[in-house]
């Protein structure tokens, strides 16, 4: 069963949990390609710390970390739902015509 389960759903469903659990009040490790090309500004930084006080109920924070972090989150738990829908539920209709 796990192997079926598409590596986009393991990865969303990870990467909010992370996001939930990050520590935002240390220093972090950045991935950002245009920070580490030495680049001031990127039209993405500020979205973790944002999904992370958006999750939190800080909605005040979220919005200055970054304004669309409402928006990201959304979106990423709309996937989540579609992608365990088709997953899981199309698979549960299957066995079901049994």
């Amino acid at each position: 069963m796990l192997r079926k389960v598409p590596l986009e759903l393991l990865f969303f469903s990870t990467a909010l949990l992370l996001l939930y659990f990050m520590d935002v009040a240390k220093p972090h490790h950045s991935f950002c390609p245009l920070d580490r090309m030495g680049f001031d500004f990127c039209p993405g930084c500020g979205i973790g710390r944002s999904l992370h006080y958006f999750m939190h109920g800080d909605f005040n924070k979220s919005w200055q970390m970054h304004p669309l972090g409402f928006f990201a989150f959304f979106v990423i738990i709309f996937r989540i739902c579609g992608l365990t829908r088709k997953t899981f539920i199309k698979n549960l209709r299957v066995y079901d015509k049994r």
